[in-house]
């Protein structure tokens, strides 16, 4: 959750920045967006700055959508809904 905060708060970010800004080791980082990517809440682009160091963007459609979900079983289990 942690990493798809970053990239929902500050847009595309490079695994490095990530990293460094969330205080997390890279290892734990990289395995997060690869969870990310096979559900499809992020994705890789190229950083036109730095094609060695590529850019993960948060899927905003995906992520609506499963807020979405999330809600709705909030609602039919009887919770409070609180922000993702």
């Amino acid at each position: 959750m942690i990493v798809l905060d970053r990239l929902k708060a500050e847009g595309p970010l490079s695994p490095k920045e990530i990293a460094a800004r969330a205080c997390l080791p890279p290892r734990t980082v990289s395995f997060a967006l690869r969870k990310l990517i096979r559900q499809r809440l992020c994705c890789k682009i190229p950083n036109l700055r730095d094609m060695r160091q590529p850019l993960y963007q948060l899927d905003y459609d995906r992520f609506q959508e499963l807020r979405q979900v999330i809600d709705r079983l909030r609602i039919q289990a009887g919770l409070h809904s609180r922000a993702i």
